[in-house]
């Protein structure tokens, strides 16, 4: 097996399970007819971006920024905002004038487990997170959707 499929399997794993160790990604991978070294999943991980982040159960699990987000969703997203800031768990973002909702209406249909609610004006959301860290790993998430 070539690492252009083991890769799509690793991706396959984690958009379909709560995954949160590399071992366990290593059983899951021995299962799926592709067994490979912890070196070698880690290096995969490193070229697919795959990050930790909690799930919507509430589970620190591997996630992929890459297949979060419908780029229809990143196009009305990305055309709305101008910038992204945080304050400890609180995330603001500016939109254009009058586009706020429309971009909030993208994030909440993301339906990211670590918001915990957002408000939408003219040209500002407020997104509460559960954690500052989750605050962080919002706007990474958000940036991706405003790039593609």
């Amino acid at each position: 097996m070539d690492k252009k499929q083991r890769q799509r399997i690793i991706l396959k794993i984690i958009s379909s399970q709560e995954v949160e160790t590399q071992e366990q990604l290593g059983e899951l991978l021995q299962e799926a007819g592709c067994p490979t070294t912890q070196a070698t999943i880690s290096r995969d991980m490193r070229e697919l971006k795959i990050r930790k982040g909690m799930s919507e159960n509430g589970v620190n699990c591997y996630y992929s920024p890459e297949c979060e987000n419908p780029p229809e969703y990143s196009s009305v997203f990305a055309q709305a905002v101008l910038s992204l800031d945080y304050a400890m768990n609180t995330v603001v973002i500016k939109c254009r004038a009058g586009l706020a909702n429309a971009a909030c209406v993208v994030l909440d249909e993301q339906n990211f487990g670590f918001v915990v609610g957002t408000i939408a004006g003219d040209d500002t959301i407020f997104v509460l997170t559960r954690t500052e860290n989750h605050a962080v790993q919002l706007i990474e998430l958000l940036r991706k959707m405003m790039t593609r």
